[in-house]
Order: structure tokens, then C-alpha cells, then sequence
């Protein structure tokens, strides 16, 4: 939807899409506040992920995941709450919850918890028989560097597993996996990674205007972004489509 005509837009995917995805981070809204968010920018998500352990908590959880559905806006669990089912070993309760709640996508993660990739890869397998499988990748761990090559190899063999999207992890804060504690994008790392794996197979955490403002710059405005607030979702978009300072000029014929 677009309230005027104005030219030289860049043309963005349009849903269900496959590349271009906002996935927002709900942490916890409440069912008006979410109706709100659907109103405001139903038409521009993509996905939303229920941030971390969040739906333990939540009020009135299964009345958001049906505006959500009715929306036709895809849900999945925090990788976080899939790994807290994990170590207690208790993933066939996850595969119920997951039935309960009618979810049709699901996160799978390690940044909180040791497994081996293995075990990892064996988990999409099943999970990708009962829903959309996103995989993570990255640690947590501020302190913990995975080289180049263990993330293209574990990203790869995610794939291969079943997963749908391999996420590029970065938190909530946008401070750890493919950024630096400061933020600063490690640019290396996202360059390297991308010789081997296609962009449209990758989302990339990317909470902060910074972070999505050099995606953009490099790979267009239908590079896939996560991790965004329900809030920054309509500004993101004018970020995609040069209608904001910094990225003003990006799209105008020269």
C-alpha cells in the first residue's frame, strides 16, 4: 500500500516473499498493542519471531497468534525457548507446543546451549517435518569468534538439513555473531560468507538503523533483515526505498 505515486522507487518483493523479508521481534506485546502493530504495519512483515523465552509469560498469547494467523503473518518460538526444551530434554513437548499453538515455522538454535553441529543438523531433520525451519547461527557468547569457514560449513550443512532460512545471529542488541561488541559490522565475515551461501537463504539480525543501513547500501533493498522492532518496521521500509536521509540518494537515476 502506498498512499501516492512518486517515481523512481526501487521495486521491492512483494509477499508471501522469498528475499527482501523484515522479521520483527515481538518481546512481549500485549493483544492491543499487537493489534496496533498489525494495523500499522501488517502489510511490510514478514515474520515474527516471539523474542526469546517470552510466550511463557505473555497474557493472552493465544488470541495474538490468531491475529497473527488471520493476518497472515508467520510465527515461530525464540531459539532461546527451543533450546530451554532441549536441555531439558524435552523436545517432543516442543513438537506438541508447536501443534497446540498452530505454528507453521520454528527457530533452531545452540547459542545458549553445547551441541554439536551433528545433533544440531538432526534436529532441523525432524523439525522441517512439522514446520518451516529457520536455523541460527552464531553464538551468544560475546567473547566466542567463529572463523569464516565454520560458518559457511555450518550454515551449509543447515541447509542441507531442511532448514528454509539459516539466520545470522546478532541479538537483540546487535552486538555479537556478525557484529562487533561495538556494533561495527563485520564486513569480512558477511562478504566471505556470501561467496558461498546465497543472499536469499540468509536473514540477517540487524536491529539498529546502522546495521540495516549497510546492508542496504551493499546488497539492495531486498536484502532480508531480522530482529527489528515492531515500531521500526515502516521506517525500515523507507530505508529500503530511499525515502529517508540516509539512503536518499541510493536509488535516484543518476
Amino acid at each position: 500500500m502506498q498512499n501516492f505515486d512518486l517515481s523512481q522507487l526501487p521495486e521491492r518483493t512483494t509477499k508471501p516473499r522469498l528475499a527482501g523479508l523484515t522479521m520483527v521481534m515481538d518481546k512481549g506485546l500485549s493483544l492491543r498493542l499487537a493489534e496496533d502493530f498489525v494495523e500499522l504495519a501488517g502489510e511490510f512483515t514478514d515474520l515474527v519471531k516471539l523474542g526469546f523465552g517470552t510466550s511463557m509469560y505473555t497474557p493472552g498469547l493465544e488470541d495474538k497468534l490468531k491475529l497473527y494467523r488471520e493476518a497472515g503473518i508467520p510465527v515461530y518460538l525464540g531459539g532461546t525457548l527451543f533450546e530451554a526444551f532441549i536441555v531439558r530434554g524435552q523436545f517432543d513437548d516442543y513438537l506438541r507446543l508447536l501443534d497446540r499453538w498452530q505454528l507453521t515455522h520454528a527457530e533452531v538454535s545452540d547459542g545458549s546451549i553445547e551441541i554439536s553441529e551433528d545433533e544440531k543438523c538432526e534436529y532441523i531433520h525432524k523439525l522441517s517435518k512439522h514446520a518451516t525451519v529457520l536455523s541460527e547461527v552464531g553464538s551468544k557468547d560475546t567473547d566466542k569468534i567463529i572463523p569464516p569457514y565454520k560458518w559457511i560449513n555450518m550454515m551449509q550443512s543447515e541447509l542441507d538439513a531442511g532448514a528454509w532460512k539459516v539466520i545470522a545471529e546478532a541479538r537483540e542488541s546487535g552486538t555479537v555473531g556478525i557484529f562487533r561488541k561495538s556494533g561495527e559490522v563485520r564486513s569480512g565475515l558477511v562478504e566471505e560468507i556470501l561467496t558461498k551461501i546465497p543472499q536469499d537463504k540468509i536473514l540477517w539480525e540487524a536491529p539498529n538503523k546502522g546495521q540495516q543501513l549497510w546492508f542496504i547500501q551493499l546488497y539492495g533493498q531486498n536484502v532480508s533483515l531480522g530482529n527489528i522492532s515492531p515500531w521500526e518496521v515502516i521506517p525500515l521500509e523507507t530505508l529500503r526505498t530511499g525515502l529517508r536521509g540516509d539512503t536518499f540518494s541510493f536509488f535516484l537515476d543518476k
